[in-house]
């Protein structure tokens, strides 16, 4: 393995998800860095633990999972720092996170802060709406159909606007916005077809219809997958 920084998607909970590549690469490199809740867990090392080589030095950093930028912003600086002191001694380190690095997930934010010399590999993985979609046993989209990604936190007409141009969506971020996404669902002919589904091929999955969540937030693994009905 050449030396440089390896950007790792582990998937969305279930460790044998994980690409043959990211199992390889882990059961070889020596150092291996990742995010996790203070005085928590940290949910990428709980899926990928099994396949990293038993002799690597694991190095974990605390951030919130729903944090204020500046506050993620300097946990991103120390942890690109400490990933650059590695490489200047030819170590090599990977980084890893849940999902996919590149969707909605970190990897972008050390790439930003790496010098141009530095050799970054990437190294993709599943995603929660692929994983949520299996778990429905439904597809995301067909054919011809639009479909889109959307982040709750994004304002109500916004939203509507995104949600009228699409026939199948993937709704992130949900957490406590979860009774407006609800009523917008409701507005735009989706919430017949709404289904939770909280930390995806994981031993805590969960599935539920939209219709009957009567809470008032949701876990920050949980996702909301939905087609468009039929106007009545």
């Amino acid at each position: 393995m050449s030396g440089g920084l390896y950007l790792i998607g582990v998937g969305p909970g279930d460790p044998e998800l994980l690409t043959l590549k990211a199992v390889r690469v882990l059961g070889e490199i020596e150092n291996v860095f990742y995010i996790k809740k203070p005085k928590g867990n940290a949910f990428a090392y709980g899926i990928a633990k099994n396949h990293i080589n038993e002799n690597a030095c694991l190095m974990a950093f605390d951030m919130e999972m729903e944090n204020e930028r500046f506050r993620a912003n300097k946990t991103y600086d120390e942890i690109a720092r400490e990933i650059l002191l590695h490489l200047e001694k030819g170590q090599n380190v990977a980084y890893i996170c849940e999902g996919d690095g590149l969707f909605y997930g970190s990897a972008n934010y050390l790439i930003k802060r790496m010098p141009q010399h530095i050799k970054v590999e990437i190294i993709a993985g599943i995603t929660s709406p692929q994983a949520a979609s299996a778990a429905l046993k439904r597809p995301l989209i067909m054919g011809n159909e639009v479909f889109k990604t959307l982040p709750a936190i994004l304002d109500d007409e916004a939203l509507l606007s995104e949600l009228q141009s699409a026939k199948s969506v993937a709704i992130l971020k949900v957490g406590r916005h979860i009774q407006r996404i609800k009523n917008l669902l409701e507005k735009t002919n989706y919430l017949e077809n709404a289904k939770i589904v909280e930390y995806a091929s994981s031993e805590k999955e969960r599935v539920s219809d939209l219709r009957d969540f009567e809470g008032d937030s949701l876990p920050y693994f949980a996702i909301i997958l939905s087609r468009r009905s039929k106007k009545k």
